[in-house]
């Protein structure tokens, strides 16, 4: 005959699943505003080209207990980023100035705003 006996109970295993679970909601969640703010910052990035516009991404980075999206872009000429000069300006070959233009910040702020208003409800409701 041959019996099992369990001592204890399954409290680190069920926690340790239910923090995967979360970790995995939340990381879904912050996919989904990264695709979300890459569009927008796709739709108004200047397009001489379009590569400045077409090489935007994201990527979520976790140090510790935070995790963040950072957007960034790939088009760099003469190891300059295209997508900071734009939004900075920059120098002519003649000594002229290109002003910048502000198009980031305001593509970027209503996706804060959004995942701000989503992580307040979740952190309110009862």
């Amino acid at each position: 005959m041959i019996k099992f006996k369990q001592k204890g109970d399954f409290k680190k295993a069920m926690d340790y699943f239910s923090s995967v679970k979360d970790l995995i909601g939340k990381e879904t969640t912050l996919h989904m505003y990264g695709l979300k703010g890459v569009q927008a910052l796709q739709s108004v990035t200047p397009k001489d080209t379009g590569e400045t516009a077409k090489s935007w991404y994201y990527k979520i980075v976790q140090e510790g207990e935070k995790v963040k999206i950072q957007f960034c872009n790939t088009n760099v000429k003469d190891g300059v980023n295209i997508a900071v000069v734009l939004q900075y300006g920059h120098g002519t070959r003649n000594g002229g100035y290109v002003e910048g233009r502000d198009y980031i910040n305001p593509a970027i702020q209503p996706i804060f705003d959004e995942m701000a208003n989503k992580i307040w409800k979740e952190v309110t409701k009862g």
